[in-house]
């Protein structure tokens, strides 16, 4: 792998369900979701960085279809992390990436077996984090990226509501230094001033 791909970006990102939290799903902005995931993956394409995130069903999808949008071929570009705990439930959308990282489950357990999976996702170094939308575990997944990669930047983008708002609201400093979270909708001028290669992590 070059150097370039060699610069971890970390995405946190799911399209909150009506059937669990209300809190979430009340302030999700699906479209504003699905357009930062695709400007997010447009950018990994573009900077030659590798994307790293959690198989999500509403998430892998988006991030497959703008790949092949691209022309270009995912190869290690799209590192996806999946608990064998979800095997039965793992998407079709799986088949598209050439590198899926498959994490043993913690028999008969799915907080045990999620809880290690991200261990594992997280356990290399990364040069920024981006949270998007979301739920529950979005919020535990900002807490660990936290503690396990401190002094990365970690950007919950606010205006695609749910969990990522609820990050940004509980943290003055981001409020204060990064409105953009919440004010800018051009996700795909957003995403390329975030990742920005050269914050490399040694």
């Amino acid at each position: 792998m070059n150097d370039a791909v060699g610069s971890r970006v970390f995405l946190s990102a799911s399209v909150p369900l009506p059937s669990r939290n209300p809190v979430y799903f009340d302030t999700a902005d699906v479209i504003a979701i699905r357009d930062a995931v695709r400007a997010l993956t447009m950018v990994v394409v573009e900077q030659q960085v590798q994307l790293v995130f959690g198989g999500h069903p509403a998430i892998t999808p988006m991030i497959r279809l703008q790949i092949a949008q691209t022309g270009t071929p995912v190869g290690e570009r799209v590192v996806m992390f999946q608990s064998r705990y979800f095997k039965r439930e793992f998407p079709e959308d799986n088949a598209a990436f050439e590198h899926v990282e498959l994490v043993d489950a913690v028999q008969n357990d799915r907080p045990a077996s999620l809880q290690r999976m991200r261990q594992a996702m997280l356990a290399r170094p990364f040069i920024v984090g981006l949270f998007i939308g979301g739920m529950e575990g979005v919020e535990e997944e900002y807490a660990m990226f936290l503690k396990l990669q401190p002094g990365v930047p970690a950007f919950p983008i606010a205006s695609t509501g749910a969990a990522a708002a609820k990050l940004f609201e509980r943290n003055a400093a981001l409020q204060r230094e990064h409105p953009e979270l919440r004010d800018e909708l051009s996700y795909l001028s957003l995403m390329r001033d975030l990742i920005n290669p050269t914050r490399l992590v040694h």
